[in-house]
Parts: C-alpha cells; structure tokens; sequence
C-alpha cells in the first residue's frame, strides 16, 4: 500500500479511536463528569473536540511519513510503537469516562506517555518531520496527565 491510500489507512485507523472514545465520553460528559470538581485551569469542554481531531490528523500523517519512508521491514519497530500507543490512547478513555476512575485512568495515561515518548524518538530516527509531527501529541498529553491527576486528587 503506497501514497495516498496508505495515508488514508492510518488517517481512518486513528479516527476510529476516535469514535470509540467520543462514544464513552459523549454518556459521561453531561452528568458524570460535570459533577466533578475541576481545577480552575481545564479547558472548556468544546476545545477538546478540535484539539484531538488535530492531534490524530498529525499522527496519522506521521505514521504515514514514517511507512513510506522506511516500508514495513525497517518501520516496523517505530509503528509497532505507535499501534500500542494508539491502543493505550483507546484505553484512557475507557478508564476515565466508562469506568468513572480517575486514579486508574491516572496510571494508564502515565503508561501512555512513555509509549507516545518511545514512538516519538522511533519516528524522529526515521523522520525528523514525524518526529515534530508526534510532539504536539506529546505535550497535550502531558497537559491531559496533570489535569487527569488534579481531578483524581480533588475527588479522592
């Protein structure tokens, strides 16, 4: 699979993710989750859409950077990485909205982090473009961590 169908492979594998997560999050965000107590600096509800849509955009055109330049054989590492981080990714939510539980979602994004830091250097010794491409990611998830761990501590 070459150019733009490959492009487009990853672009729908990440959207998928997507939709799986926005199914669990649109059930718990109204009641659930409106009634924890929040920090003063999280984000209006209404950016988070924009900013993952752009976020997996920028992965899946990474991913895509890092398969046609290197093909399966010398890419697999590197996307290997990248299909567990997307899985980790998945799981958050699940963990956070489903299950109503901060504190595991805590560890699971801790675990998630580290996999979208591993993916990152992989991809930034295939292409340095994927690898800038995957630290936007990186640093809402740093951002997404701490605020994942304000709200746990606020509602222990």
């Amino acid at each position: 699979m070459r150019g733009p169908r490959l492009i487009l492979a990853v672009i729908v594998l990440c959207f998928v993710a997507v939709l799986l997560g926005s199914m669990l999050t649109r059930q718990a965000v109204p009641g659930w989750y409106q009634e924890l107590r929040r920090p003063a600096w999280t984000p209006p509800g209404w950016l988070f859409g924009p900013v993952w849509t752009c976020l997996y955009a920028m992965m899946a055109v990474a991913a895509s950077i890092v398969w046609r330049t290197a093909g399966w054989p010398a890419a697999s590492t590197p996307l290997v990485l990248f299909t567990i981080q997307l899985a980790l990714n998945a799981a958050w939510t699940p963990l956070f909205f489903g299950l109503k539980m901060p504190g595991l979602a805590f560890a699971g994004i801790v675990v998630l982090w580290c996999a979208i830091l591993f993916t990152t250097v992989a991809f930034w010794r295939v292409s340095r473009t994927a690898g800038w491409l995957m630290l936007p990611y990186l640093a809402w998830v740093s951002f997404a961590s701490a605020l994942n761990l304000a709200i746990w501590r606020l509602n222990a």
